[in-house]
């Protein structure tokens, strides 16, 4: 979807190989790329990526639209691009060129649940700007029993907003609700540095288990297990 009716053949070549602007105009010059089983060197060649056929060292070459992706990310898995001790999120998804994809909010390695995956940038960050105040809710089991009195303090302190350690405004109010003695949900519009986990910790909890649940009118689809993962709908894209 979202599939330019024309564009470049150099800005063709760099979204749909590992080649940049530069070195596709390169491969172009060393003959390297047919169009419509022509040679063609031309970088700035018009093109139509639904009804040409280009060809790069022999290799058909297919444009991909816009891609938005939902994956219950399991525990023990990276929202980052660089390989490190954890295998990372992107590793989950058999999708073309699945390095052009980038995580809707970052989860930490022990939290699993909801993970969008995206290249549209603008739809990203309708989703992760704070103006936009798109609520994540979270699931977690805590240490330490809250119920009563104590229940209720913190119910209203997280609608408050707390003052963190090392930040220099509060948070923002957050929805705290109460699903048992050491089972709570907290719905937050930003997205802080292990913001959920520094919460429960300002007021004297520990948080042993972490999940989320939903990102704004987005929940984790039921049956999809973990490292599972199924493009968003029409409808399910556009409620953002």
């Amino acid at each position: 979807m979202n599939k330019p009716a024309t564009m470049r053949l150099d800005r063709f070549l760099s979204e749909t190989t590992p080649l940049t602007r530069s070195l596709a105009k390169k491969a172009l010059k060393a003959g390297e790329v047919t169009l419509n089983g022509k040679p063609v060197k031309q970088p700035a060649q018009q093109i139509s990526p639904d009804e040409d056929a280009v060809t790069w060292q022999d290799e058909p070459l297919e444009l991909v639209g816009k891609r938005y992706l939902m994956l219950h990310k399991p525990l023990g898995v990276e929202c980052t691009a660089r390989r490190g001790l954890y295998p990372r999120a992107i590793d989950l998804l058999d999708v073309p060129r699945v390095e052009r994809l980038q995580p809707v909010g970052r989860l930490d390695v022990d939290t699993t649940g909801l993970l969008l995956m995206t290249d549209d940038g603008q739809w990203l960050h309708r989703i992760t700007s704070p103006k936009h105040r798109c609520d994540k809710v979270y699931r977690a089991t805590l240490a330490e029993p809250w119920e009563g009195d104590t229940a209720a303090w913190a119910i209203e302190r997280m609608a408050e907003g707390l003052l963190l350690e090392d930040d220099d405004r509060p948070t923002r109010p957050a929805t705290l609700t109460m699903l048992g003695p050491v089972e709570a949900e907290l719905a937050i519009s930003e997205g802080r540095y292990h913001q959920v986990k520094r919460m429960f910790g300002a007021l004297g909890n520990r948080v042993t288990a972490l999940h989320r649940r939903a990102i704004g009118p987005l929940e984790l689809a039921a049956g999809l297990a973990p490292g599972e993962w199924r493009a968003l709908t029409d409808d399910e894209i556009a409620r953002f």
